[in-house]
């Protein structure tokens, strides 16, 4: 997949999505290797919580994406954040983007 594409359809979500007090972004990236995402207030444009499978041990990519969900979601539900609109990031919700939402929902997020 090129890019550039993702990067157009990212612009086109990001138009929609926008993250506020009551229910801040949920902001997806994938690499190659690795997966990342944060919550983030866009009115204060600050970044609340943020985690990455950076220090997390060598598994396999999806079950890597599913434990960042899950421990994004307790780190979100200990600062008193319950509910995100979810931002993919122009990414298709396949494989490690959704994996990555069930383990957020199992967590304790809605959206």
């Amino acid at each position: 997949m090129n890019k550039s594409l993702r990067i157009k359809r990212h612009f086109k979500i990001r138009k929609r999505v926008v993250g506020t007090s009551n229910r801040p972004r949920l902001s997806v990236f994938r690499s190659n290797k690795h997966i990342y995402a944060q919550i983030i207030d866009d009115s204060l444009a600050k970044t609340l919580v943020s985690v990455s499978d950076l220090k997390l041990e060598r598994i396999k990519k999806t079950a890597a994406a599913f434990e960042i969900g899950k421990k994004l979601a307790t780190a979100a539900v200990r600062n008193k954040i319950k509910e995100v609109v979810f931002d993919r990031g122009g990414f298709l919700y396949h494989g490690r983007i959704a994996e990555f939402a069930k383990g957020a929902r199992e967590g304790g997020l809605k959206f």
